[in-house]
């Protein structure tokens, strides 16, 4: 008979701290979906960046969402979550992104472009891969300062 203790695998909670995670990324979404709402929402945009192009700021401003909900599931919703988070937080970017066109398609002076979708689909990844390397660059730093 083993009279060892078994050893319980104990799901990781998300981290109480969920609403740092997860606020940015419901606060930026709401600011998408008013931008989207606007007949002419190019009057909030600073002249600079209207300078870059549409595709450009489609890029950007969905390079950050996929930055947010990448943080977000990393840190924020649990193990699978954490294990799927660059998977996970370019889907939900890019769903997002499909909605917002469906959305544009009804509000007037506005129009769906499924190549303002693809470019959406680009800069989440590009926004997820680069905070998803900045990650993985920190957890390397600190496994080698914990290692000396």
């Amino acid at each position: 008979m083993n009279t060892e203790p078994q050893s319980v695998d104990i799901p990781h909670k998300p981290s109480p701290h969920w609403i740092w995670y997860w606020a940015p990324v419901v606060l930026y979404a709401g600011l998408i979906f008013y931008l989207s709402s606007q007949s002419y929402p190019e009057q909030f945009v600073p002249n600079f960046l209207l300078k870059l192009g549409d595709k450009a700021l489609h890029a950007m401003e969905y390079g950050l969402l996929g930055f947010l909900c990448y943080r977000a599931f990393r840190h924020a919703a649990g193990t699978w979550c954490e294990q799927h988070a660059v998977l996970l937080a370019v889907v939900a970017a890019t769903v997002y992104g499909a909605t917002d066109e469906w959305h544009q398609a009804f509000v007037p002076f506005r129009d769906s472009d499924r190549w303002d979708l693809a470019t959406d689909l680009l800069g989440a990844c590009v926004g997820v891969a680069v905070w998803a390397w900045i990650d993985t660059k920190r957890a390397e730093s600190a496994d080698m300062r914990g290692a000396h």
